[in-house]
């Protein structure tokens, strides 16, 4: 698609389920039992992916892991820098409950199953692989557990007019030109940081100097609560704020040889004020290959370890983001 528009000089613009995504997907669990679903329920599918379909959940499978290894930042950040927007189609409700246990064992399973067929057999169909008994046993549990759950998988989705007019809205938006690419704030903390603390501190420079930043501020976010550590209680307790701009001050530069973030402190909304769950605030700005993002977190103790070190930024800089749910 990015090919035809260069070609035709057309536009195109990205139309995503809304999701908060996993460590490495950016679909969530909650997301593909709902896709799944969603398509054992429909017939007489053009493409024959329905309920009559015996590998439906196979066909899902592999469209979900077509994603994998990206987490939900970087699912978006691709999407924007190739095209220019993206519209994301609401699809949970922020205040659901959570996965009923049948539900994410079975696509536990189903993944882990999907993982086996792929590494033994690569792209073959799954009834022609050496897992086929497998594939028929998991096929069948899954729309039974699908089915005992269907009062679960249908409470926790955005209705369907609701979705279509938030769509809707935001295409309008780009239309006129009103449309904002989330990275921008980021790419401006770029500069930002630079001024505020290359300029006057030699020790900073040579830190920063040969690191990619603007790649990385592309996927910069700063994390109220995570599913996993928190609970979707903890998530959803953001639920009234989503889409609002939320202004943030970064404070200090942390960083050691393998990571470097900005702790932050989040401010108010309407009076009303942003308390993250996570015990550091912060926004990570680098991390050196194989070192997980979230191994940030540690800079902290690090710093009291005397393994880190701690610039301030004074006067602090203020930014603004937008609050969603990855």
């Amino acid at each position: 698609i990015e090919g035809m528009c260069r070609s035709t000089q057309a536009s195109a613009v990205p139309v995503i389920p809304d999701s908060e995504g996993t460590d490495s997907n950016p679909f969530s669990l909650d997301a593909l039992a709902v896709f799944m679903f969603r398509v054992l329920q429909r017939v007489n599918h053009p493409g024959n992916l329905d309920k009559s379909s015996p590998n439906a959940g196979f066909v899902l499978l592999m469209f979900y892991h077509l994603y994998d290894g990206k987490n939900r930042t970087e699912f978006e950040s691709e999407l924007i820098e190739r095209f220019g927007s993206l519209v994301k189609m609401p699809l949970l409700r922020p205040d659901r409950s959570s996965l009923p246990d049948p539900v994410r064992l079975i696509l536990e399973e189903g993944i882990n199953l999907y993982r086996l067929h792929t590494n033994a057999h690569g792209r073959l169909e799954s009834t022609k692989g050496s897992y086929g008994k497998e594939w028929v046993k998991w096929e069948k549990q899954l729309r039974e557990v699908l089915i005992g759950s269907a009062e679960h998988l249908n409470s926790i989705q955005v209705p369907f007019e609701s979705a279509v007019k938030q769509v809707s809205e935001q295409l309008q938006n780009i239309i006129k030109g009103e449309y904002t690419p989330p990275s921008t704030e980021m790419r401006k903390l770029g500069t930002i940081i630079f001024a505020a603390l290359v300029e006057n501190n030699p020790k900073v420079k040579s830190f920063l100097k040969d690191k990619d930043m603007e790649h990385n501020l592309k996927k910069a976010h700063l994390t109220l609560a995570h599913k996993r550590s928190h609970g979707v209680t903890a998530v959803a307790s953001y639920g009234h704020l989503l889409h609002q701009k939320v202004p943030v001050e970064l404070t200090a530069l942390l960083f050691t040889d393998e990571m470097a973030a900005l702790e932050a402190e989040v401010g108010s909304v309407d009076g009303e004020k942003v308390i993250p769950k996570n015990e550091w605030p912060h926004v990570t700005l680098w991390t050196g290959e194989k070192i997980a993002a979230k191994e940030a977190n540690r800079l902290p103790q690090l710093l009291l370890e005397g393994k880190a070190i701690r610039i301030e930024i004074n006067p602090p800089i203020i930014i603004s983001g937008e609050l969603e749910f990855y």
